[in-house]
């Protein structure tokens, strides 16, 4: 038994034959976690265990890609649904076969069940599975498969409508016996009928869609203006994104942490709680950084939400994997949120610490097969990080969506107990159509220290060129001595960050080795440029390639900088302090090694150009330095410096999206603060407002359009 777990082990690690396609990018998209001491618990597949010959993935995208990797170990044919954009995604070309659904937008594609069910019926796939998102918690696609005998990959169709709608699963829930928190329970009908509900349950309160999930339709409201405005905003993205613009309101519990325990039942009788996950860093009420096991929770306060949980799921009789999500306050109460009958964003770091793979369950439980394990055998074996990593920019509200193309890829899988779900490749496009998830990055230790350090380090060698990432602000929340001290709720990054993320502030020492490494490159470069086929070039004038006397620009200030080499050291003299800096300076290599008196530091030079213009991805921020020999910085005083345009007159969009409505027109009078037009992007509405009172001058949108990242919308006289 032991030895055959091994090969388990060695099996999911070990690389396939680079010629093979689909087997390349089940190896790149989604690696496990390598844990050692495992044996009981580490996942098996047999090949004996007969469930479905042909399975439908109704998704795409990285968790499309990570569902067909278990299958394709259970010995299950895989079909892909794409769109017709996504003809060439990886999602498709891991897949045995792949039928195209419709054009780009979802409601014509993968939330297109005609067409689904005619791909069903065209492949002969036998089960379906969902995903998350999509139609993934949608009852009526159970519903339709089952009268078409096409298995569900997820709960039956009462579950789903049961947990699915907020105020039906709080109902429930409270009859299970289950911590729920105070509310209105049923729809609110209008504005009007929102303010007065708000009133009586007391300000804050939570305003969200009874459809819900992922953050979509969820507005924090702390007066009437921001109850009717939440419940405008609110009731569009339900119908956007879910098409049902229900909704619920109930008391917002501030400043508390959000934690989910994953469940996963049978249907036969058992259900059994497979621990926490940590999920109270997030911006718009959307995940970015998740932790298995919690560090709030003691073994006793564990139990009691894991029974609660189950409680609940056997009330509705579930059988799939699900998470129930609790709010749990300063003094560890907890309160029911939500409960997800599908399969997690986050649910690698439960694999991680419990062995077991979900996606295989889902699949055996689905077969109807019954549980393998009991609640004593399930561990908590190690600790797991996730980060999101997006294609936003954080500096924008901690991260409006980026679109562009993947010029440069490169995953961390070098580093040692690192996982990444991934859908993408380089030369991947990433649009407005869809989430902006590049990937979800998992990183695996011993105990939380070691996945944390495991997890700076990959995001350090983590290459993602040609759209603007989150990288940034996902390592500065890993080090920041709040989170490493686990004094987290989900106010953190308000908190921290009150004033909007702002990048890597960094310290007098490593401002001294930032300017020693761009230096160094600096040099580095300009000595390949004096060699001609490997020999230096004869020039007119006598140059010392010894020793440069340089002038570097970093934000608002000026710095002298003496640089001389010595193969491939250089000693710089740096801000009135020596370093030494070692590299092999590989400059056509994106990640770059660098040890300056003996730290080691792993950097991305991004670009340079001639006019000595360097950008430098150091410390997960991107810097960027002016690098001038001492004559030219003399010179360049001379040159005119291009006039500032005056932004409070203008309103440009943000973020590339579809413009949804547009409030004024030329010869209106708006005051400041008051909503220009809304863009919406990712299925998330944005209110733009007026930055001064004036005139309108010129409008450049309708509402329709699809406009881009610094697009002009409206001028003001």
């Amino acid at each position: 038994m032991a030895a055959s777990l091994r090969q388990v082990v060695a099996g999911a690690w070990r690389q396939p034959e680079r010629h093979l396609l689909a087997l390349q990018c089940a190896t790149r998209h989604s690696r496990w976690c390598l844990i050692t001491s495992r044996t009981l618990y580490t996942a098996e597949y047999d090949p004996n265990e007969k469930t479905f010959e042909k399975l439908l993935i109704a998704n795409r995208g990285e968790i499309a890609c990570r569902v067909i990797k278990t299958c394709k170990k259970m010995g299950i044919k895989t079909v892909a649904i794409h769109s017709d954009v996504d003809s060439t995604a990886v999602h498709v070309k891991m897949a045995d076969e792949a039928v195209c659904v419709g054009p780009a937008p979802t409601s014509k594609s993968y939330l297109n069940m005609d067409a689904i069910m005619e791909a069903i019926k065209k492949t002969r796939a036998q089960a379906v599975h969902p995903g998350y998102g999509f139609l993934s918690e949608n009852k009526e696609f159970a519903r339709r498969l089952a009268s078409e005998g096409v298995t569900f990959i997820g709960p039956d169709t009462h579950a789903i409508q049961a947990m699915g709608d907020k105020i039906e699963s709080k109902l429930l829930a409270k009859n299970a016996k289950v911590n729920t928190i105070p509310g209105f329970d049923g729809v609110v009908k209008d504005a009007d009928e929102a303010v007065r509900i708000a009133r009586e349950i007391g300000y804050p309160v939570m305003i969200k869609a009874s459809a819900g999930g992922g953050g979509k339709g969820m507005r924090i409201a702390w007066d009437d203006e921001e109850t009717r405005e939440g419940f405008r905003f609110s009731s569009q993205e339900a119908a956007s994104s879910f098409g049902d613009d229900r909704l619920l309101i109930e008391k917002f519990i501030d400043n508390p942490r959000h934690i989910e325990i994953q469940v996963l039942a049978d249907k036969h009788d058992n259900a059994l709680w497979l621990n926490e996950r940590e999920c109270s860093i997030q911006r718009r009420n959307q995940k970015v950084v998740e932790e298995a096991p919690s560090t709030f929770l003691d073994p006793d306060t564990r139990r009691a939400m894991g029974e609660q949980a189950v409680a609940l799921a056997k009330a509705v009789k579930y059988s799939s994997a699900g998470t129930v999500e609790f709010l749990v306050d300063s003094k560890k109460n907890f309160y029911f949120l939500e409960m997800n009958t599908r399969l997690q964003v986050e649910h690698p770091i439960t694999e991680c610490i419990t062995g077991l793979d979900l996606v295989q369950e889902m699949i055996r439980v689905a077969k109807g097969y019954p549980l393998r394990h009991k609640q004593a055998d399930i561990p908590i074996n190690g600790w797991a990080v996730e980060c999101r990593v997006y294609a936003e920019d954080p500096y924008k509200s901690f991260g409006l969506p980026s679109i562009g193309r993947l010029s440069q890829y490169q995953e961390p899988l070098h580093v040692s107990n690192v996982r990444v779900d991934s859908g993408i490749q380089e030369g991947s496009d990433i649009s407005i159509y869809y989430d902006p998830m590049i990937s979800k990055l998992i990183t695996y230790g011993s105990d939380r220290a070691e996945a944390l350090q495991r997890m700076e380090e990959a995001l350090d060698n983590y290459v993602i060129r040609g759209v603007t990432h989150n990288i940034a602000l996902l390592r500065e929340v890993i080090i920041h001595p709040r989170f490493v001290q686990g004094n987290i709720s989900t106010k953190f990054l308000p908190d921290v960050y009150p004033d909007g993320f702002k990048g890597h502030k960094l310290t007098d020492l490593e401002k001294r080795e930032l300017l020693a490494i761009a230096t160094s490159l600096y040099v580095a470069e300009q000595l390949r440029s004096q060699q001609f086929l490997g020999s230096p070039r004869i020039s007119l004038a006598k140059l010392d390639l010894n020793n440069w006397e340089l002038s570097v620009q970093l934000g608002d200030g000026t710095y002298s900088v003496t640089v001389s080499n010595n193969g491939s050291t250089f000693s710089v003299e740096a801000d009135g302090m020596k370093l030494n800096v070692t590299n092999e300076w590989n400059l056509a290599s994106p990640l770059s090694s660098v040890t300056i008196d003996g730290t080691h530091r792993t950097i991305q030079c991004l670009s340079r150009d001639a006019a000595g213009n360097i950008s430098i991805q150091f410390l997960g921020t991107v810097y960027k330095l002016r690098i001038l020999t001492k004559l030219a910085a003399e010179l360049s005083k001379y040159m005119p410096e291009k006039a500032v345009e005056d932004t409070t007159s203008i309103l440009r969009s943000p973020m590339p999206g579809a413009v949804v409505a547009v409030s004024v027109k030329p010869g209106d009078l708006v005051s400041e603060g008051q909503e220009i037009c809304v863009i919406e992007a990712m299925k998330m509405q944005n209110s733009l407002i007026a930055a001064k009172s004036g005139k309108v001058k010129a409008v450049h949108c309708k509402a329709g359009e699809t406009v881009g990242e610094g697009d002009l919308l409206v001028e003001l006289e």
